[in-house]
């Protein structure tokens, strides 16, 4: 299996310097990643260094709390597509989702998706503060807004697990049927559990240990 086809090479820290972003780039270029996922500052930078590769590069939206209103959140994406994304990954509102404010989301996922001009847009649905029933939701809710794909986590929940193999296989299970797609992120950090995330029904892997996992 080519796992370097599935990988996003991730770096979102708020500190990451340039030098930084400049190695993940090399290193995606080297491996032959499917993307690189950076803060929505580095996006111009990335596109100019990676426009001879065919390697996307990802940005995120409302990162990492979702609490932007929808308007900033479309500001964002605007801006990002602007700069070069290829994709974009939003967070959703989870305040909205707790509270059960349904079309909220649902409007904020569609308006998002138009500001995307054609490009996917994966929603981060930030799994470990949801039980099943709202995984499920949230997955639902997605495939309403018109979303590409839905996503696991942030990475940054304060003592959170990150993407676990029954949860993709949950959202697989949910999104499958209407065409939407999963991306596994956070902690996955070696090859086995890429490889159980994959097994799960992921199809990309959003994760800053690519080199290592694509190295075996």
């Amino acid at each position: 299996m080519e796992l370097n086809k599935y990988i996003e090479h991730t770096l979102l820290k708020q500190n990451a310097t340039r030098e930084e972003v400049k190695k993940i780039l090399d290193e995606a270029i080297e491996y032959k990643f499917i993307g690189v996922c950076v803060n929505p500052c580095n996006v111009k930078f990335a596109k100019e260094y990676l426009k001879d590769t065919d390697v996307k590069v990802v940005t995120v939206i409302g990162f990492p709390l979702g609490q932007s209103t929808t308007e900033v959140k479309i500001l964002e994406t605007v801006d990002a597509i602007k700069n070069g994304a290829d994709e974009i990954d939003m967070v959703i509102n989870g305040g909205k989702l707790f509270d059960g404010d349904y079309d909220y989301i649902v409007e904020e996922i569609s308006k998002i998706k138009t500001a995307c001009q054609g490009r996917n847009l994966k929603v981060i649905i930030e799994t470990d503060l949801l039980n099943q029933d709202q995984i499920k939701k949230a997955c639902e809710l997605s495939i309403k807004g018109g979303a590409d794909f839905v996503k696991t986590s942030t990475g940054f929940v304060k003592n959170g697990v990150g993407a676990k193999a029954e949860d993709v296989k949950l959202m697989f299970d949910t999104v499958k049927d209407a065409g939407l797609q999963v991306k596994a992120s956070g902690g996955i950090r070696d090859k086995e559990t890429a490889l159980k995330m994959i097994e799960a029904g992921a199809v990309r892997l959003g994760t800053s240990s690519g080199v290592k996992i694509a190295q075996g």
